[in-house]
């Protein structure tokens, strides 16, 4: 299943800059976990994550369900580009 073309449809309309979003898989110990990492920009990190986790939370549900037809647990990381690599 393309993770990150679900979260692309799922995160791109409310991001400044879509643009700048990676997802990238991070290697795993087993065969059934998968970790994505999620970067972007300050400001879109910001709100990927959203008040108290609340986006962040919806976010992991929502791939974790989709991870389940799969017999996979989904993890995601999100981080922020430095200023200095713009």
């Amino acid at each position: 299943m393309d993770y990150e073309k679900i979260i692309h449809t799922i995160v791109d309309p409310f991001l400044i800059n879509p643009e700048a979003l990676m997802i990238r898989e991070i290697a795993s110990t087993s065969e059934k976990d998968v970790t994505l990492l999620i970067v972007s920009e300050n400001e879109d990190t910001a709100r990927l994550i959203g008040k108290k986790g609340s986006i962040a939370n919806a976010l992991r549900e929502l791939i974790s369900v989709a991870g389940k037809s799969e017999g996979k647990r989904i993890h995601l990381k999100f981080e922020s580009f430095d200023e200095e690599h713009k």
